[in-house]
């Protein structure tokens, strides 16, 4: 079940000056900033006063996924994260109902136990699904 929307996450060029930037324009401090490997970036989350976060992504594997997008698309939103109860459950119902996943399990991500669903299956839009910890 959804429970909320977690983040919206925006590639960047430069975390250390995306960061500043969002500091200096909303007062937004980060609450985590972490290597990803495994996803090819290094990332931050930034919390809103009333909930939700900011996530800012830049990548370090030039052959990843969000390099390939910085590369094509620029700097911007690249996906939508929605908290759920239970990542792997809502990926098994997910697959059920036919749509098309990245991650068939959850996997370790910033935001918890995160799982992927293919924008094909949801109009062009790359949703994550998170499962705090």
């Amino acid at each position: 079940m959804i429970k909320k929307i977690h983040h919206v996450a925006v590639v960047v060029k430069n975390l250390d000056e995306a960061l500043q930037l969002y500091d200096n324009l909303f007062g937004a401090k980060p609450s985590k900033v972490e290597t990803i490997p495994q996803q090819g970036v290094k990332a931050a989350l930034l919390p809103m006063a009333e909930g939700g976060e900011i996530e800012l992504l830049e990548p370090i594997d030039p052959q990843g996924g969000v390099a390939k997008f910085l590369e094509s698309r620029g700097e911007g939103i690249h996906h939508i994260c929605l908290e759920v109860d239970d990542v792997d459950q809502e990926l098994c119902l997910l697959a059920d109902k036919g749509a098309q996943l990245i991650d068939k399990q959850g996997r370790p991500g910033l935001a918890g136990r995160v799982g992927f669903i293919h924008p094909k299956s949801t109009k062009g839009v790359l949703i994550e699904l998170a499962q705090e910890e």
